[in-house]
């Protein structure tokens, strides 16, 4: 009897395999229901704040109408695109952009891993804490402020510049020369935002068995071959996914710091897409411009992690999906 009812269950199966993988994923559902819940608000807050607003993708195609509305608004097709591409800032505020975010991946993007590796070797447990109190305080600190201490400390009164002046480095204007613009903007980034990137590092570190470092030390191998043994590959994953999610967002930069720091001295080692559409879309009221240039960074930035993600998936066991 149970036999027959086995192969009459296998045989519904098999003659309905989508109604049984609906039931599996009813009862897959239920049955994480509380983790899913927990999920909602999260779930809410992206479909509400990503997903809605890509409605307004229209006015890239349309020379929009505050008074007609989406729905009203004339169609243009390209032209905005075409607007772009041949305008004759596009290939300089394209530069910027590509430059400074690069310098941000060199040098930025590994500053919180060594900061981690760092505090990882620390065995007082009173000192780490109170290093990475004083690491994660200026993630805190607004643009505005950050910058305000740059100008006051980089201007030509400024406690920097006399000690450059003082070691022989004079006639220097650290907030007006286009050569080291890119330099102070990436520096600014890095003391900034590091320490508080170090936060998911740890968290990873903290996930290490600690029984593989004392199969190390049995073995003989000091600190350095046991970071680069044990440490080190265990948050390659964590690594490669941090970058990869970083290069789909490598065209975008912060405005608030680039809009502050910019002066006519740097304008053109400054001017990036963040704040060429509030110069030229917002503030001229050119909205469907601007919708333009934000599509265009999102296709950039599509194509980026889709390929960097291609890469990784052909050459390691790391990739997003």
């Amino acid at each position: 009897m149970l036999s027959q009812v086995g192969e009459r269950i296998v045989s519904d199966v098999q003659s309905d395999p989508v109604r049984s993988r609906g039931r599996r994923l009813r009862r897959k559902l239920w049955s994480d229901r509380y983790m899913y819940l927990l999920a909602l608000p999260g779930i809410l807050f992206i479909l509400l704040f990503d997903y809605v607003p890509m409605y307004g993708i229209l006015m890239a195609f349309q020379d929009y109408n505050p008074f007609s509305g989406i729905s009203h608004s004339e169609w243009v097709g390209f032209e905005h695109f075409e607007r772009l591409f041949h305008h004759p800032d596009f290939w300089m505020v394209l530069r910027n952009t590509l430059v400074i975010s690069l310098l941000n991946l060199v040098l930025y993007f590994p500053a919180p891993v060594v900061i981690a590796l760092l505090l990882n070797e620390v065995r007082g447990a009173l000192y780490k804490k109170l290093i990475q109190t004083v690491i994660y305080l200026p993630h805190f600190v607004s643009w505005v402020v950050v910058c305000s201490l740059t100008v006051t400390l980089m201007n030509s009164q400024g406690i920097v510049t006399k000690f450059l002046h003082a070691i022989g480095i004079a006639n220097v204007q650290l907030l007006l020369d286009e050569r080291l613009f890119w330099g102070v903007i990436t520096l600014q980034s890095i003391w900034k935002d590091a320490g508080w990137g170090t936060i998911i590092f740890l968290a990873a570190l903290a996930g290490i068995n600690p029984e593989l470092y004392e199969a190390a030390r049995v073995d003989g191998a000091n600190r350095w071959q046991q970071m680069k043994a044990i440490t080190l590959p265990a948050l390659m994953g964590t690594i490669v996914v941090l970058l990869l999610l970083r290069m789909g967002s490598i065209m975008n930069l912060s405005f608030d710091q680039l809009f502050i720091m910019g002066n006519p001295m740097v304008n053109n080692v400054a001017e990036v897409f963040d704040t060429y559409v509030f110069k030229v879309g917002v503030l001229q009221g050119n909205f469907s411009f601007a919708a333009a240039v934000g599509l265009f960074k999102s296709l950039v930035g599509l194509v980026l992690i889709l390929g960097s993600n291609f890469l990784a998936k052909k050459t390691s066991d790391n990739y997003l999906f």
